[in-house]
């Protein structure tokens, strides 16, 4: 098919008259035409009529919105035509038909055309010219087989068709070949793609995880510049309200920073930042600051000293390592000056009071041993003078009454003499220390309580996982009978059932001692580690003992707790280390 632009470039210059620049040569063609009876049809490569000069309605077939001249010819000339058109364009000359019989309106006429090349100038497309015109117009056809024999055309246009289809086919299929090696490559082009695609689309991913990576490291660093921001300004601030002096050295001995409080100590200034510390001037007397740095570089070591300034305060120096956090490297050394003047001066008067307390206390031992050594003796008389007296018969009731209360007197007389002499021995005997076997204690105990075990029929239960500990006999004793006594004292109408454990928990020594006695409230329970306080005065005791105890085992480190429940017993039980 012709190109549309091309095709109306060509009717434009084959335009009719009144469209025409030269209106005088188209009149005198379209005279010719009709005065010479002939039709002059132009048409194009594909056969599309461009131009005619003549009476169309003669030769051709008069069809509407048609322009293709073979589907306008009637059947004679348009096998004709077929043939002529072949062959001019074959040889590219004039090709002429004759002897063609057709009928137009029951007329039958004869009529030759003739087809020949046509050149325009400024039209490259390759375009001919087809006339038509009667053949002898003076001899009338009678016969229809007369004239153009279709055959003798028929049969070699059909062999140029055939050849023409042929080389169609041969195109075709190469063209087809090249279609499947264009396919074979559009394919393997594809496939590439894809593959470049899938590759370009994990790039992406790769390039977006990366970018989410970056994302996170690009935070990770504003966190950590914001924690650095944030630490340089801490150790700012601590080093302008740090109170001690501090110097920080390399190993080289080179003064690297110091602390605004320092300032005071060792005549510092910002131009000292990089000198060797042995150049610096200092106000307290401090010569062995080079040796110390150098072994702490050495050995990795903390030294601790005591210094005087020249105007009489005292500092506690340590010199210790600097050590970078990363590689645990050891570049340089701190030190740090602590002022301890009060400190000293609180010392001194320390020392000065526990002189004194410690003659006091030696005083004081000196006194109970004296007191009572001194009181046991007349106690011992009137004892006696008692005894002697209890054994003469008296008459009187009262006076009866009366030697029994002398008699009660003078045994709890002694027996609180007894115990302060045994408070007064406590912090000496806490410090004497021996392998202690808890069940030896345990059978002394009884023995020490038979006559109360007898009178009310108590039993006493053993479940000792450690029998064995590092303490003071004396007072190991003191706390189990203590704590068995008054299990029994403080009884319930049942018989007595104690049952006392020893155990190991972690680097602790934990001894119980659990009853089902009376029991106790809660707010009665920090009322028996008093001097002198009972929780019923009608049973007997002086409300010593659990105050001993008590004391015992703080004295040793530990810690003693009750768990007591009213009317259902109670549970002592003993932590201390082991």
């Amino acid at each position: 098919m012709v190109d549309i632009n091309e095709y109306k470039t060509i009717t434009q210059r084959l335009a009719p008259p009144e469209r025409n620049n030269n209106p005088l040569t188209e009149g005198i063609l379209y005279a010719l035409a009709e005065n010479m009876d002939f039709l002059a049809v132009a048409i194009d490569e594909n056969n599309l009529v461009l131009k005619t000069y003549g009476n169309t309605a003669k030769y051709l077939l008069q069809k509407n919105f048609n322009l293709h001249l073979p589907e306008l010819l009637p059947r004679p000339i348009a096998v004709a035509f077929n043939t002529a058109i072949i062959n001019s364009r074959k040889a590219k000359q004039k090709v002429t038909i004759s002897g063609i019989n057709i009928s137009i309106q029951e007329i039958k006429i004869r009529v030759k055309l003739s087809v020949s090349p046509l050149t325009i100038k400024n039209i490259e497309k390759p375009l001919h010219l087809v006339v038509f015109c009667e053949d002898r117009p003076h001899l009338q056809v009678t016969t229809a087989g007369d004239g153009l024999d279709e055959k003798i055309y028929l049969d070699p246009y059909t062999l140029m068709i055939e050849e023409e289809l042929n080389d169609v086919k041969d195109k075709l299929h190469a063209t087809y070949r090249q279609l499947d090696a264009s396919n074979d490559n559009m394919q393997s082009y594809v496939e590439e793609l894809l593959s470049a695609n899938e590759e370009m689309q994990s790039t992406n991913e790769e390039m977006q995880s990366v970018n989410e990576e970056l994302h996170t490291i690009n935070t990770d660093y504003q966190l950590k510049n914001k924690e650095l921001l944030g630490l340089n300004d801490d150790l700012n601030n601590y080093f302008r309200s740090n109170l001690h002096g501090q110097l920080f050295v390399d190993t080289d001995l080179l003064l690297k920073k110091y602390s605004p409080a320092a300032v005071t100590l060792i005549n510092l200034l910002p131009t000292d930042i990089g000198r060797p510390l042995h150049h610096l001037s200092t106000n307290i007397k401090f010569e062995t600051i080079i040796e110390d740095i150098k072994e702490v570089l050495s050995k990795g070591q903390t030294i601790h000293r005591e210094i005087e300034t020249v105007s009489g305060l005292w500092f506690q120096v340590m010199t210790m390592p600097y050590i970078q956090q990363a590689d645990h490297k050891q570049t340089g050394a701190i030190i740090t000056f602590n002022d301890v003047t009060i400190l000293k001066t609180i010392q001194k008067e320390l020392d000065k009071r526990n002189g004194s307390l410690v003659r006091i206390n030696e005083d004081l031992n000196n006194f109970v041993n004296t007191a009572s050594h001194d009181l046991l003796a007349p106690l011992g008389n009137i004892e006696m003078s008692i005894t002697v007296m209890n054994q003469v018969e008296v008459l009187n009731p009262e006076l009866t009454k009366f030697l029994a209360i002398i008699n009660n007197s003078i045994k709890k007389f002694r027996a609180l003499i007894t115990e302060i002499s045994e408070i007064a021995r406590l912090e000496n005997d806490s410090h004497q220390t021996e392998l202690v076997d808890i069940g030896e204690i345990i059978t002394n105990v009884e023995w020490s309580l038979d006559d109360k075990i007898l009178e009310s029929k108590a039993s006493i239960t053993r479940q000792l996982e450690v029998e064995k500990i590092s303490f003071s006999k004396k007072n190991m004793r003191s706390v189990l009978y203590n704590l068995v006594s008054n299990a029994i004292k403080f009884r319930s109408d049942a018989k007595p059932e104690i049952l006392i454990r020893t155990s190991q928990f972690e680097d602790n020594f934990v001894l119980s001692v659990e009853d089902n006695g009376k029991g106790m409230k809660e707010e009665d329970v920090e009322k028996i580690w008093g001097m002198y306080n009972r929780l019923s005065h009608d049973i007997e005791g002086q409300g010593i003992g659990m105050f001993l105890t008590k004391k015992i085992i703080n004295a040793a480190g530990g810690q003693i707790a009750v768990e007591s429940v009213p009317g259902k017993g109670s549970k002592f039980v003993v932590t201390f280390p082991s």
